[in-house]
Formats: structure tokens, sequence, C-alpha cells
């Protein structure tokens, strides 16, 4: 079946997300999100893209970019093929990091801006990880910042001043946006349960006297019912590059 043609933006805005495949963890470390940051403050100004917001989450980023010029999409293949071999080379991983194609949503009136702005910065709220303005991987504390890569000067016009902007983001809204389902986060007792469940009672560390071929199936199984790698390797007592590349 043939791809559908993505919709265009009249305005030139765009929401833009993209999620790591099988919900694959695409920050493990502080390090790899300043690598990605520093991959799309680069790319963006060599593609002429500006970069209004955004927000990186472990397994999805969401980004809200202004394009005139046609560079989206060159933008999102660049950045994509240098994080993943940044990604692959760090952990020892093969294959894939992103799934698919980036997913894109046009943005045509100023109330849908300020709208997905704040549905953007509230994605750490929205998965139980802490208020917009304590997530430290958001641009909410680059409002203002005329030494940041972020282009805030549509919603400085909009929005007002860091005070105006900040009652905006915390105000209550049903804002709903294009998204993935994100994966939210289980805890470890959840993720014990699950594990108890699919060995048949046993505990995690049961899958070391596994053979390769059946340990690196259950280890996939288990990352599909939503256990994180980090989970996998503590309940588990399997390295983390085993998981990865399971």
């Amino acid at each position: 079946m043939p791809r559908q043609a993505r919709k265009l933006s009249e305005s030139g805005y765009l929401h833009v997300i993209q999620r790591g495949i099988g919900k694959q963890l695409l920050f493990e470390t502080p390090e790899d999100y300043k690598y990605y940051l520093r991959l799309l403050e680069c790319r963006s100004r060599e593609k002429e893209v500006a970069v209004c917001t955004y927000c990186l989450m472990e397994n999805h980023t969401h980004l809200l970019l202004f394009d005139k010029k046609g560079k989206i999409t060159e933008l999102m293949k660049t950045i994509g093929i240098s994080y993943s071999y940044y990604f692959n080379q760090k952990y020892e991983r093969v294959g894939h990091l992103f799934q698919d194609r980036y997913r894109s949503e046009p943005v045509e009136s100023d109330t849908s801006l300020m709208r997905v702005t704040r549905y953007i910065l509230n994605n750490p709220m929205k998965a139980g990880i802490c208020p917009a303005k304590e997530y430290p991987w958001s641009s909410y504390h680059y409002f203002g910042d005329r030494s940041s890569f972020v282009d805030w000067s549509i919603m400085e016009s909009l929005a007002g001043d860091k005070n105006a902007f900040a009652a905006f983001i915390e105000e209550k809204n049903d804002d709903v946006y294009l998204e993935y389902d994100s994966g939210c986060r289980h805890d470890d007792k959840w993720a014990i349960e699950v594990i108890h469940r699919r060995l048949e009672g046993r505990s995690g560390t049961s899958l070391q006297a596994m053979n390769r071929v059946e340990r690196d199936k259950m280890i996939r199984l288990l990352k599909a019912e939503g256990l994180s790698v980090r989970q996998l390797e503590r309940l588990t007592g399997i390295n983390r590059g085993v998981i990865q590349k399971a």
C-alpha cells in the first residue's frame, strides 16, 4: 500500500512527533538528550527550519517547527540518521532506532499554535513525571531567551511575558493533539507481576539460565508488554546491551 501524502501547512507551522521503534528508549542518560539537542540546533540552522518548541521524552520527541521552504523532511532524516548512529554505537546496538516515518500535523491558527505549544510542554506532566516547569528536557525554560536556538518570537507575541506564558501553560485544559501511545511508565511492582506471569511464577533472574534464543524471545515479549530496558536490567540481572539487542 502506498504511503499517504503528508498534510501540508499553509502557515508553515507543523507539530512533529517521532517515536523509538517498538517503544525503544531514545535517551538513556543526560548526555543522550544533550547530543540530540545539539543535532537539532545544528541541523535546523543548516536547513533554515525554525524550532519553536520541543520536548524530549524517553521514547519519543515532540517538536513544533516553522518551515516555509519544505525542508522538514530533510531535517528529520538527517537528525534520525545521525542520532541513530550515535545511539547504536554507544550502546552496541544494531538496527533501526526510530519507528517508521515521523508523524506531522499542520498548525494553522494562532489559537492552535498556543494550545499545541502547551500540549507539547505538558507531556511530562501527562506522563506523571513532573510539571512542565520542572522538566529539564523541553524548551520551557528558554522562553524569551535570545541566546537559545529556539525561536519564541511567535509565542511571545501571542502569550506575552514570562509570567503570562507560565500561567497559560499551567491552565487546566483539554488539549488533545498528535500523539503516539506513549507507553507510560509502570513501576517495578507491576513489572515483577508481568515477569512472574510470563515466566509462570519464576523470577526475572531465571532468564539467565535460558539459552540465548529462548532468553531473547522472552526479553522481546517483556518489552512488548511495556517493561523498560532499565527495569529489565534491574529485575533480571542481564546486561543492558543484551536486552537492547534482543
